[in-house]
C-alpha cells in the first residue's frame, strides 16, 4: 500500500506490476461482514447482561465499529489483491 487504501503501481521488493488489480468493493463488503459478525452478538450479550444506558452503549459500540472497520479495511484490501495475484486473475499472470 502507498497510503491508507491506495495500492502501489509496482511491488517495492519484486517489482511485480500491481496497477491492474480489481479489488473494487470486495474489501468493504468483507469488512462489513466481519465487523457485523463480531459486533452484533457482542451488542446483544452486553445489552442483555448489563443493560447499560443507551447513550453509553451507542458510544462504545460506535467507536468500536469504526475502529475495527478502519483497522480491517486496508488489510482486507491487501488480502483481496494478494488473492487475485495468487490466482493469476485480472492480468497478473500475463508475461507480455
Amino acid at each position: 500500500m502507498k497510503s491508507y487504501l491506495k495500492v502501489r503501481e509496482t511491488c517495492t521488493v519484486c517489482r511485480e506490476e500491481l496497477s491492474h488489480h480489481r479489488a473494487d468493493d470486495g474489501p468493504a463488503y468483507l469488512t462489513i461482514l466481519i465487523v457485523g459478525h463480531i459486533v452484533a452478538p457482542l451488542l446483544h450479550i452486553v445489552f442483555v447482561n448489563f443493560r447499560p444506558d443507551p447513550l453509553v452503549l451507542f458510544t462504545i459500540f460506535a467507536i468500536g465499529c469504526v475502529s475495527l472497520s478502519l483497522y480491517l479495511l486496508p488489510r482486507l484490501k491487501g488480502a483481496v489483491v494478494a488473492f487475485q495475484w495468487a490466482r493469476l486473475m485480472h492480468g497478473f499472470g500475463n508475461k507480455a
